[in-house]
């Protein structure tokens, strides 16, 4: 069953922030997933979350999307994000119909 790590994030350093991305960007890869949503424009349709910038991966399962997460080349990218951004990030499996 797919799974998908949702992140709000919120860049304090635009320049540090790309070293991340193109280490994200390469993480992602590695693991086979991809990304489904990278940044826009969020329109709040309801509440009050108000993200900055949000991101939604694809990944094949859980575990796959767990096996990103510390993967080396996604811990290197977590490193290089210190002081360019803060997120919150959520893993959650997707929908099986019966």
């Amino acid at each position: 069953m797919p799974a998908y790590v949702v992140a709000e994030v919120n860049v304090s350093d635009a320049e540090a922030y790309k070293v991340y991305q193109g280490l994200a960007e390469q993480a992602v890869a590695e693991a086979g997933a991809r990304f489904l949503v990278r940044g826009g424009a969020p329109e709040i349709l309801e509440g009050d979350w108000d993200p900055p910038r949000v991101v939604v991966l694809e990944f094949a399962d859980a575990a796959t999307a767990r096996d990103w997460y510390d993967s080396a080349t996604y811990r290197a990218a977590r490193e290089a994000r210190q002081g360019a951004a803060t997120l919150n990030m959520v893993l959650v499996e997707g929908y099986a119909p019966h």
